[in-house]
């Protein structure tokens, strides 16, 4: 009985805890330069597991099974790599835990679930699009001006300028669009057109077309951690919006800051290998 009881003082404490970094009761963001709107500045994270597969999951395997003799067996490449090569569970960061796919669409999600590692571009290094760029496993960093606002990834070096007035339609579709700001109160929000239909949501084959229009929305809810709500309008792919949540936390150790992850030299061989084993004759 006295484990039970100190069982249930601990759960109260961690779910006071919890309210508490919810809501800091009277809490107000400091303002950014100018004055005026909340201070994004800092290097930032997201700390999940939606770079696998942003809906509900269990676990399982990552990589498509092969027939055997006793049923379905990983590749002798896979077995090697043991529980490296699995798909940790989720409680997913969909709103309503599925996504609603046309028929069609389903179809090539799970095609592209089979064979990811073939199609993903994330294996491949290029550059991984909104909103994946926001939660895959690096930092981020915003650096906010009076006017201005610049969104810095780890990951591939990459970097997106923000708009700050909407200077109409993008002259063609890019991995990363088009991104346009506004406020909304102590929200930053953000509207991106005109990605390319390359870049996938994540490691599970979940997709887009190239009509897809993304309205992210920072919101500071304590010191170190912004809300980060993401509503996706694709027609093309999916019967309606749909939204994912997720909040991001400020990196807080000393001399937190971006390095160096360049990685197009980890895929050379992946990509170009082939030539110089097999040269073309001359």
């Amino acid at each position: 009985m006295k484990h039970l009881y100190t069982f249930v003082l601990l759960s109260l404490l961690m779910y006071g805890i919890a309210l508490s970094a919810d809501h800091h009761g009277d809490w107000k963001a400091p303002r950014g330069p100018g004055g005026i709107n909340p201070d994004l500045n800092g290097v930032w994270q997201a700390l999940n597991e939606a770079n696998y597969d942003i809906e509900r999951h269990m676990a399982r395997p990552s990589v498509q099974l092969r027939a055997g003799p006793m049923g379905p067996v990983p590749s002798a490449a896979t077995l090697r790599m043991g529980a490296t090569a699995a798909v940790p569970p989720s409680l997913g960061v969909v709103v309503g835990g599925k996504l609603p796919y046309k028929p069609e669409a389903l179809k090539l999600r799970d095609s592209n679930r089979a064979h990811w590692t073939e199609r993903d571009p994330e294996v491949k290094c290029f550059l991984p699009g909104i909103p994946r760029a926001t939660y895959l496993p690096h930092p981020f960093q915003i650096f906010q001006g009076e006017n201005t606002l610049e969104f810095v990834y780890q990951y591939a070096s990459t970097n997106r300028n923000i708009l700050m007035a909407d200077p109409g339609p993008a002259p063609a579709d890019s991995w990363m669009g088009q991104s346009v700001a506004r406020w909304d109160g102590d929200t930053l929000v953000i509207d991106v057109t005109s990605q390319n239909a390359d870049t996938w949501f994540d490691r599970a084959g979940n997709h887009h077309s190239a009509s897809m229009v993304v309205t992210e929305r920072y919101t500071p809810k304590g010191p170190n951690h912004l809300m980060y709500e993401v509503t996706v309008d694709d027609t093309e792919t999916y019967t309606r919006e749909w939204t994912m949540k997720m909040p991001l936390y400020r990196r807080v150790e000393e001399n937190a800051m971006l390095l160096d992850f360049k990685c197009v030299e980890f895929v050379e061989e992946l990509i170009y290998g082939e030539l110089r084993r097999f040269p073309l004759p001359r």
